[in-house]
C-alpha cells in the first residue's frame, strides 16, 4: 500500500487511491460496453433517416425514372428541389417550348426529329388546335399540347400573324405546367435545329438561380433595325432562367396587350422583360438564318462558339451540295455526336515548305489557299448569301468579304466525306475535293500542286472539352503534315504558348 507521501507526488496514484475502492473495474467495463452500443444505435438511426431522406428526392432528378410524370400539373416551388440545385446542369434541366402548327407538322417535323431525343429531352410542342384523329402522332417528335385561346388579346400589326400571341405565350403556359427540376425555358420553332450538348454547355455557363435572358440576335441589319437588336430571335431559340421566367409570367398577359402592334412573339417577348430590367445575354452560337441563298460562308466562318441551334433552313441552300436539307443535316450532325464542342470550330496553319494555308471548319469544310494568307482574312466570312428582307449584299452583323468569280483568287474547296473514331477520343475527318459545275481551272503555277489535291484528312488527338467554353475563348491550332500527292494530312492540337498564325 501507498504511503501518504507517495500519494501527494504522484497524481496518478492518488486518483488510483481514491476511485478503484469505489468502482470495480468489471463495473467499469460494463459501462463502456453499454456506451458504445448506445451510441452506435442512435448512429444507425440517423443514416436510416439520412438515406430515407435523399431517396425521397433521388426520383426528382431522374429524368428517365416512371415518378416523374412529364405532363402532370404539379404546382412545386423551387424550394422542393434545393437539394439538386448543387448539380451540375444537364438536359433534364431543360423544359422545351416549341412553337408549332397542326397543319404544318407533318412537314416540319423532321427538323424537330434531328434533335429530340425521347425519354431524355423535356417539352412540348404547342399547337393552335388538336391534329386531326386519323393522324397518328410520331413517336420521335416531341409531344404536343395545345394552346390556349388568344382571341381575347389586342393585335395591331398589319403585315403580321396573329399567331404570335399564342406563341409569346408558350413560355407562361410551360410555366404554368408546374414541372419538376426546371432550370431553364428554352424557346424555339417547328423549323429549328438545336444541338443539345452545345446548349447544355452555354446554359451550364450561368446560374440558373440568377435571372438570364439568353439567345442571338439576327445576321442581317435591317432585321435587327426593324425589330430589335436587344432581341434573342425566336427562331433562333432562346433560354430564359426559372427566376427570370417567373417574374415574366406575372406581367405577360398584359404586356402583350401593351405591346400590340410589335410584329412577332420574340419581340413580344423583349419588351416584356425589358420592363423586368433584364438585358440579353448574347451567345454567339444561336443562329437565326436570317439570310438568303447559299449559307455556306456563313458555317465556315463559324464564330469561336459551341453551335446551338440553326433555323429558317427550308430558305437557303442545303448546307452540302448536291443533297436535300435534311439529308445535309444529318451529315453534319455526325460530326458532332462524336465531338459536339469541335463542330464547325475553325482552325488555320499555313505549310512553309509548299507557301500553303489551311482553313478548317471541323465536320463541315476546308479551304486550301496556294499562298500565306493572314488569319485575319481566313476568319472573314465569304459572302455566299444575301439579306433576309431585301436579298441584299449587305449589311449584315459581321465582317463579310466578296468571293471572286476568278478560280485563281478562290481558295480549293472540301466537304465533308467521312468521320471515324480512331482511338480513345481521336477522330479522323475525311474531306472531299469539292468541282462545281461551272468549274474553271486556274492556270497558274502555284495551284497547279494544290489542285493535284484531291482529299484532306484531320487529326484531332481528343474531343473539344467542353470546360472550354468556360475559359477565355481561344481558336484552336493546327499542322499541315505532307501527304501523298493527292491527300494532304492536317492536325488539330491545342497553341502552344506564344504561337501565332503569322506569315513570314
Amino acid at each position: 500500500m501507498s504511503s501518504p507521501q507517495d500519494t501527494i507526488h504522484d497524481p496518478f496514484k492518488a486518483w488510483k487511491f481514491l476511485v478503484f475502492p469505489i468502482i470495480r473495474t468489471s463495473d467499469i467495463f460494463s459501462f463502456l460496453v453499454k456506451t458504445v452500443l448506445l451510441l452506435c444505435t442512435l448512429l444507425s438511426i440517423f443514416l436510416v433517416f439520412s438515406s430515407a431522406f435523399s431517396n425521397q428526392f433521388q426520383w426528382l432528378s431522374c429524368p428517365g425514372c416512371d415518378r416523374i410524370s412529364l405532363a402532370g400539373h404539379h404546382k412545386l416551388t423551387r424550394s422542393n428541389f434545393s437539394s439538386d440545385s448543387h448539380r451540375v446542369t444537364n438536359v433534364s434541366h431543360i423544359l422545351f417550348g416549341i412553337g408549332g402548327s397542326a397543319k404544318t407538322w407533318n412537314d416540319r417535323r423532321h427538323y424537330c426529329e434531328l434533335w429530340w431525343r425521347p425519354n431524355i429531352t423535356r417539352g412540348f410542342v404547342w399547337l393552335e388546335e388538336k391534329p386531326p384523329e386519323t393522324d397518328v402522332w410520331p413517336v420521335t417528335s416531341p409531344p404536343y399540347k395545345v394552346s390556349e385561346d388568344t382571341s381575347i388579346f389586342k393585335y395591331t400589326c398589319g403585315y403580321g400573324s396573329r399567331s404570335a400571341l399564342r406563341i409569346a405565350r408558350i413560355v407562361k403556359e410551360s410555366f404554368e405546367l408546374g414541372l419538376d427540376n426546371v432550370r431553364w425555358f428554352v424557346m424555339g420553332d417547328d423549323d429549328t435545329v438545336f444541338f443539345i450538348d452545345n446548349l447544355v454547355s452555354v446554359l451550364g455557363k450561368y446560374d440558373h438561380n440568377q435571372m438570364y435572358y439568353i439567345g442571338g440576335n439576327s445576321e442581317s441589319v435591317e432585321q435587327d433595325v426593324i425589330h430589335s437588336y436587344n432581341m434573342a430571335y425566336g427562331g433562333g431559340g432562346f433560354a430564359i432562367s426559372y427566376p427570370l421566367a417567373k417574374e415574366l409570367v406575372r406581367i405577360l398577359d398584359g404586356c402583350i396587350n401593351r405591346y400590340h402592334s410589335f410584329y412577332g412573339s420574340d419581340q413580344k417577348v423583349q419588351a416584356c422583360i425589358s420592363e423586368i430590367g433584364v438585358p440579353l445575354t448574347e451567345e454567339l452560337g444561336f443562329h437565326q438564318v436570317d439570310i438568303r441563298g447559299n449559307p455556306y460562308g456563313l458555317l465556315a466562318a463559324h464564330p469561336l462558339a459551341p453551335l446551338v441551334s440553326l433555323h429558317h433552313l427550308d430558305y437557303v441552300q442545303p448546307i452540302f451540295p448536291g443533297m436535300n436539307q435534311i439529308d445535309s443535316l444529318h451529315k453534319l450532325v455526325k460530326p458532332y455526336e462524336i465531338d459536339p464542342g469541335r463542330t464547325l470550330q475553325q482552325s488555320f496553319c499555313h505549310d512553309l515548305n509548299h507557301s500553303w494555308s489551311v482553313s478548317v471548319s471541323w465536320g463541315y469544310t476546308i479551304q486550301l489557299y496556294p499562298s500565306l494568307i493572314t488569319a485575319k482574312q481566313l476568319e472573314t466570312t465569304f459572302l455566299t448569301f444575301q439579306t433576309w428582307r431585301s436579298w441584299s449584299h449587305d449589311p449584315f452583323t459581321f465582317n463579310t468579304q466578296p468571293l471572286s468569280e476568278d478560280p485563281c483568287e478562290r481558295p480549293v474547296v472540301y466537304f465533308l466525306d467521312g468521320i471515324e473514331s480512331v482511338g480513345q477520343g481521336q477522330t479522323l475527318t475525311r474531306y472531299k475535293r469539292h468541282v462545281e459545275e461551272s468549274y474553271r481551272s486556274c492556270d497558274r503555277p502555284e495551284y497547279a500542286g494544290l489542285q493535284a489535291v484531291q482529299f484532306v484528312n484531320v487529326t484531332t488527338a481528343s474531343t473539344l472539352n467542353h470546360d472550354i467554353w468556360n475559359m477565355a475563348p481561344r481558336r484552336q491550332c493546327c499542322d499541315i503534315i505532307n501527304g501523298q500527292k493527292e491527300v494532304v494530312e492536317v492536325n488539330i492540337r491545342g497553341c502552344n504558348q506564344f504561337e501565332s498564325v503569322t506569315p513570314p
